[in-house]
């Protein structure tokens, strides 16, 4: 790692972000549980097959179109277990507020974890809160884990796509990008656009029991592309995707073009991508189609042999251009 000191880019979830992961963390850490870079760690405690997560969120504004901080916390985490094949069963709840944060604010927040919680299904069990002096954090950051039972067969991971292999998005991509930089108050956007943070077991567990299926990803940070290149890379293969089947709502294909972005990065919340093998791809597809959170779904591309890491994209106009993971975000703090 080439890097002297920490900057925005390492947050970004792009290649400077995946370089500070491995060249610190996963270099110092070095376990069998760290590899493959799955959304979740899969563990085995006294016979029972266990996912367990964390994530944390400082996005800003805390309050958007579609959610908050506090919903997006419980979902996040919940899609990142369900991206396991696990099933959600609890998680913790740690937040960081800086004096002067409003009360009624954070009861908001609060309430708003509790009904997202309710509504995934998911308990909070524990938890911790901590106070730092006044002009140390930006209102508040909030971290959670999880844990959730993982079925008998083997979980879906980022190394096991294979040449053949059929790529599904279960909707519109870039909507929780788009809505973060559209609400904030400094680009002076007013577009009709929210968020799409959801918790995604309910859709999960409607594809799983429908058929299995080789890799699930909750393509949040560094979006869509990223969560390919992760793909490519693990498992060794190369991916080509087919823009034109990609779904892009009209708000957030309007923002991309207004602020000369690519919806392709932007960072989703309620989106599942998944790659199966052919032969289970119909049937993937109309158990996605078959859920309320799903019914835009598309098979938006295929697994090649190679090259192995490189993720490719054939355009409108026919030719193909790498789909390369970015070395930051567009902007700060989107989740």
């Amino acid at each position: 790692m080439k890097d002297q000191f920490i900057t925005l880019n390492h947050g970004g979830g792009g290649k400077a972000s995946h370089s500070l992961v491995d060249r610190v963390f996963v270099e110092a850490l070095r376990n069998p549980h760290l590899r493959p870079p799955n959304d979740s760690a899969t563990l085995e405690i006294a016979g029972a097959r266990l996912a367990f997560t964390t994530d944390s969120y400082t996005v800003d504004p805390i309050f958007f179109p579609g959610g908050d901080i506090g919903s997006l916390a419980v979902n996040g985490t919940v899609n990142d277990l369900c991206a396991s094949g696990a099933k959600p069963l609890y998680l913790s709840l740690a937040v960081i507020l800086e004096e002067g944060f409003s009360i009624t604010e954070l009861k908001r927040i609060t309430l708003s974890i509790a009904q997202a919680s309710s509504t995934a299904g998911v308990q909070i069990v524990t938890g911790d809160t901590k106070v730092v002096p006044r002009g140390k954090a930006d209102k508040i950051y909030i971290n959670t884990a999880g844990i959730g039972l993982l079925p008998g067969d083997v979980p879906p991971s980022a190394d096991q796509a294979r040449t053949g292999d059929h790529v599904l998005i279960s909707g519109p991509i870039g909507e929780h990008g788009a809505t973060i930089m559209a609400c904030r108050g400094d680009l002076g956007l007013d577009l009709d656009i929210r968020s799409d943070t959801a918790p995604l077991n309910g859709l999960t567990h409607q594809l799983l029991d429908a058929c299995t299926v080789k890799c699930l990803k909750d393509p949040t940070r560094g979006g869509l592309a990223s969560s390919l290149n992760e793909i490519a890379a693990a498992s060794q293969v190369g991916i080509e995707l087919d823009e034109e089947s990609v779904p892009v709502g009209g708000a957030v294909r309007g923002l991309c073009e207004i602020l000369g972005l690519d919806p392709l990065y932007l960072a989703n919340e309620g989106r599942l991508l998944v790659v199966v093998s052919p032969e289970r791809s119909d049937a993937a597809l109309a158990a996605l189609r078959g859920h309320s959170m799903g019914r835009d779904a598309r098979r938006i591309g295929h697994v090649v042999a190679g090259p192995p890491g490189l993720v490719l994209i054939r355009t409108a106009v026919g030719g193909r251009r790498v789909l390369d993971m970015t070395a930051g975000e567009a902007l700060p703090r989107i989740c």
